[in-house]
């Protein structure tokens, strides 16, 4: 069901009303200004006024006319993709991910380093490196940068913006990652997890709406939480963490102290050394995503063993997915992540299968599960979408003049004498 953001009336609507606007506009791809006030519910004046800022600012532009219905043509509004940019770091135990995007969400160049030292000095540096190959290659000079998005495997402290003692990162206790990245890259950094960032970059970049939940499915397996068109964070901003969830009392041991943890059975590390066990193999895998995406080849062609091996795993998913569809009440789960690739569908069938009878309100309720839009890299993605969600979306704290969860929105920079005002960037070349 498609939903759509309405202005409002109540104190602080200024910069509500402005990004409701915005955000309309971006997600509609082109749209009239009597449109925009049928879909905002805000005034046609109103909008009018906001219509003609935002085209003095450089974010909105005339688009041509639409087909006339017998009337005068309606001009058509677009957001102007080129005005500003997005970057997005995914940090992932064994490589970096990184993308820009531009102003409307789309994917303007990729790269990928695979890390040799994961200690966060090398991967620090790496990323600096990373992000200036980014902007080279897409043509983008820095100043039209919005800022640095960084999605990370949790748990973070959000308040402190710091990395605590991510599981599959040694060496990464307590690590104050956005400010060391700000004081390096010279922009705004926003970090959050990895699996809500991919949730963000579905609604901004895959054009998810409503309530849905997003599985992160890579080293780890996290969750996103988009409740009524709002990320949900919870208390800490660690919110989604269903790679937690036991689904075996008394099983295997998780690297989180805990026993029989739905990742100790399910993720790409637990899956690579099942297999290994099985096969009278001693010892750690060199390469766990080497070896896993072997299994994922030969469980695409339909060797009998490693299909029964992600079989059983996408069943323990979908048993967990039940009992969250249960408790939240949404009717769309999201798969995504680099463990997906070449065995997507047979895991989505049958987790779906099992989410499907476990479902409590089924006479009413009858859940999706679909693949993610943003593809694999849903992190990368996910981590630049950061920037653009706290960068434009309306967000309930723009009207209550508090932040939610301690995420700090950035604005989106305004004409400015002297640069642009929560930021550290200059003033917009056009300024």
């Amino acid at each position: 069901m498609e939903t759509m953001r309405t202005g409002t009336n109540l104190p602080r609507v200024g910069g509500f009303n402005r990004a409701v606007v915005l955000d309309t506009i971006r997600s509609l791809g082109e749209v009239s200004r009597v449109e925009l006030a049928e879909r905002t519910g805000l005034t046609p004046q109103t909008v009018s006024n906001i219509v003609r800022r935002l085209i003095g600012e450089g974010l909105v532009a005339e688009a041509g006319t639409a087909r006339s219905t017998g009337g005068k043509p309606r001009v058509l509004l677009r957001v102007v993709p080129s005005a500003y940019y997005a970057a997005g770091v995914h940090i992932d135990p064994e490589r970096l991910t990184g993308v820009v995007l531009d102003l409307a969400g789309g994917v303007v160049a990729r790269s990928q380093w695979h890390a040799q030292d994961s200690s966060p000095g090398a991967v620090v540096g790496t990323m600096g490196r990373l992000l200036t190959q980014l902007l080279r290659r897409a043509g983008v000079p820095r100043a039209r940068v919005l800022g640095l998005g960084v999605a990370a495997p949790g748990p973070l402290d959000a308040q402190r913006r710091r990395l605590i003692m991510p599981p599959n990162l040694d060496g990464w206790t307590d690590v104050a990652l956005a400010d060391v990245l700000e004081q390096r890259t010279r922009l705004p950094v926003v970090i959050d997890n990895d699996a809500t960032a991919a949730a963000i970059g579905e609604r901004w970049v895959g054009g998810a709406a409503g309530s849905f939940l997003y599985v992160y499915c890579g080293a780890g397996i996290g969750g996103g939480l988009v409740l009524a068109d709002q990320v949900h964070r919870g208390t800490t901003g660690n919110a989604g963490e269903l790679g937690h969830v036991t689904v075996q009392p008394g099983g295997r041991l998780c690297f989180c102290g805990k026993h029989g943890c739905l990742e100790a059975y399910c993720s790409m590390r637990a899956i690579v050394a099942q297999a290994r066990a099985d096969r009278g193999l001693e010892g750690p895998a060199e390469s766990v995503a080497g070896e896993y995406e072997v299994l994922c080849r030969a469980a695409a062609k339909g060797a009998d063993y490693e299909v029964r091996l992600l079989t059983e795993a996408a069943r323990r998913i979908g048993a967990v997915l039940g009992d969250v569809v249960n408790l939240l009440d949404v009717d769309t789960v999201v798969l995504g992540g680099p463990a997906l690739r070449h065995v997507g569908e047979l895991v989505r069938d049958e987790a779906e299968r099992v989410l499907r009878e476990r479902v409590f309100a089924r006479a009413v309720l009858s859940p999706t599960v679909r693949p993610s839009a943003i593809g694999e890299d849903a992190g990368a993605i996910g981590a630049a979408s950061l920037v653009l969600e706290g960068a434009y979306s309306p967000r309930l704290a723009t009207l209550l003049g508090t932040e939610i969860n301690s995420y700090q929105p950035m604005n989106i920079p305004r004409h400015s004498q002297g640069g642009v005002p929560g930021t550290s960037l200059p003033p917009h070349p056009d300024s």
